[in-house]
């Protein structure tokens, strides 16, 4: 029974020998299998391994110059040679010369005087091993892709559920123009102001970030459930109607709830939405609603967007009012602090205010100064 050897023209082998008549020698053994490349010292063998990257590599330890050992040595410290196999060969036999081999990174020892057998063997047997690594490795790169592509679809998902119930609210109430894209940046201003200054670690990640601002347009989403008489009412409320109005906070929590026992696994994005649609209108000192949360009870996402929200709407026109100046909307913030505001946030504020303000520029309504 005679052995087959693999005969792809992609399988190259590189020998490198400093004496002829062992390149003649191993030349002839493996040519008719292989695509053999020749090298007669180590700076070469490193030349050829680098422009054209073989399969394999025979090569031998004792050579002048340049040495077995520090060839493999510099072919394992370069990323586009490190994964060729290297087989040694060498008339040395003792322990601690393999030890060495394998240290340097050699997969195999061939002893001399050659074998042709036992070269033809290890050649294929390697080779073999590294068409299953290639394969592996060109497996996990497919499935690398694929979990990218995966993952841009939830996202586009997500995106796609964050635009639809943001367009729900902006369809119902249509004086608030650019509002939820400003709030949406004035959170994420804020947000990425704590996490740089190393503070809320245990909320803020550029994950979680990403998430809060992201749902920041949210906020207002329960108002599709206010009628119209009531949320597009040009003057003040009643006090029944104040109490319709206030509950748009709970009607966006529970309509954000619903969708994201829908959404299951992939909806943690919603939770930043819900905590935001539901506490943006507590106050610092717990006479908010509609829970009557105080303090830190509030989730942080929710104490950012009640700066955001209250900034965007004093420099806003609205039909009940006309747009106070920045200077005015900062001094009824500053009045709020330790009452409406959570304190740190307001001076977070304050750090920020030149992007608050390039924020509403780039983003102002066509009416606003």
């Amino acid at each position: 029974m005679t052995s087959t050897l693999p005969s792809s023209p992609q399988a190259t082998v590189l020998v490198v020998d400093d004496a002829p008549a062992n390149l003649s020698l191993l030349a002839g053994l493996l040519n008719r299998h292989y695509r053999v490349k020749l090298a007669a010292s180590g700076a070469k063998a490193l030349e050829i391994a680098r422009r054209d990257r073989p399969d394999l590599i025979l090569l031998d330890v004792m050579m002048p110059e340049m040495d077995g050992y520090e060839v493999c040595r510099r072919l394992k410290a370069d990323p586009t040679t490190a994964v060729i196999p290297v087989l040694f060969l060498t008339a040395m036999s003792q322990v601690e010369d393999e030890t060495k081999g394998f240290e340097v990174g050699a997969a195999d020892f061939i002893h001399k005087p050659v074998s042709p057998p036992v070269v033809q063997a290890r050649v294929r047997t390697h080779l073999q091993i590294k068409a299953y690594q290639d394969e592996l490795i060109d497996r996990a790169e497919w499935l690398e892709r694929e979990l990218a592509r995966r993952l841009s679809q939830v996202d586009q998902l997500r995106e796609a559920t964050l635009h639809v119930m943001i367009s729900f609210a902006e369809f119902r109430d249509e004086e608030t123009g650019h509002h939820v894209k400003r709030t949406q940046e004035y959170v994420r201003t804020l947000a990425k102001y704590f996490y740089e200054q190393g503070r809320h670690l245990d909320v803020l990640t550029p994950e979680t970030i990403d998430h809060i601002a992201r749902s920041a347009p949210l906020h207002d989403v329960g108002k599709v459930a206010i009628p119209d008489h009531i949320l597009l009412k040009p003057g003040k409320h009643t006090e029944e109607e104040r109490t319709i109005m206030r509950s748009h906070a709970v009607h966006g929590w529970e309509m954000l709830r619903r969708a994201a026992e829908r959404l299951g696994e992939d909806a943690d994005f919603l939770t930043y939405g819900m905590q935001i649609a539901r506490s943006h209108h507590e106050r610092w000192d717990g006479t908010g609603y509609p829970d009557g949360l105080k303090g830190e009870q509030i989730p942080l996402a929710a104490r950012l967007m009640a700066v955001a929200d209250v900034y965007d709407a004093l420099i806003s026109r609205r039909p009940y009012k006309i747009p106070f100046s920045h200077e005015e909307a900062v001094h009824l913030i500053d009045e709020g602090v330790g009452t409406h505001f959570d304190p740190e946030v307001v001076a977070a504020f304050h750090a920020t205010i030149d992007q608050f303000q390039s924020i509403a520029h780039t983003w102002r309504d066509h009416d606003v100064d």
